[in-house]
């Protein structure tokens, strides 16, 4: 999707559905719409419950400024800071991670959220999913089993992830569809 200018939510409240008997839960970080219009359609598909990551320092609708930020994150492995409540995760068996690819890896929200949160998703089947712009989804994946294993997580599954360039992600509902059932 193109940006509209207001890339990050810092002006809309998180969305945020935690019901009691959802089975899994899609936990995702999105900064120009894409990556939160992809976690909408999963959700369409699995009745999922949906939390969304967010920063205290929202990141710039320029994405050149984004992507200063997000290149200096990694090479000082300074993470964001978040500004969320996680709940308890034992009633979840899937947990679905979406992420826009930034400086072609793990976006740095879901890295945080990863170091601060993964020890609880142990045991749980990890089902990434992400936006990215032409350069596919690097190291991401790698990342995520790295940092959960920093963090004594025990993963039985990480399943293949869903790439989806981010400006086809309103036409990507046939591949949603393919890459749910997979999972399932």
């Amino acid at each position: 999707m193109p940006s509209d200018g207001k890339d990050t939510n810092s002006k809309n409240q998180p969305t945020r559905k935690l019901t009691k008997d959802a089975k899994s839960l899609i936990i995702y970080f999105s900064r120009s719409g894409s990556t939160e219009l992809l976690a909408s359609k999963i959700a369409q598909e699995t009745q999922a419950d949906i939390l969304e990551i967010v920063v205290k320092d929202p990141y710039s609708g320029n994405y050149q400024k984004t992507l200063s930020r997000a290149n200096s994150e990694r090479e000082n492995q300074n993470y964001p800071e978040l500004d969320m409540t996680v709940p308890d995760l034992k009633q979840y068996q899937t947990i679905y991670l979406g992420y826009p690819i930034l400086a072609m890896t793990l976006s740095h929200p879901l890295t945080a959220f990863l170091k601060t949160y993964g020890a609880r998703l142990s045991g749980k089947k990890i089902a990434p999913f992400m936006t990215e712009g032409g350069y596919g989804q690097g190291d991401s994946v790698q990342r995520i089993r790295e940092i959960l294993q920093e963090q004594g997580a025990s993963v039985e599954t990480i399943t293949k992830a869903l790439v989806v360039d981010g400006n086809k992600v309103d036409r990507a509902d046939k591949r949603v569809d393919k890459w749910v059932k997979q999972v399932q």
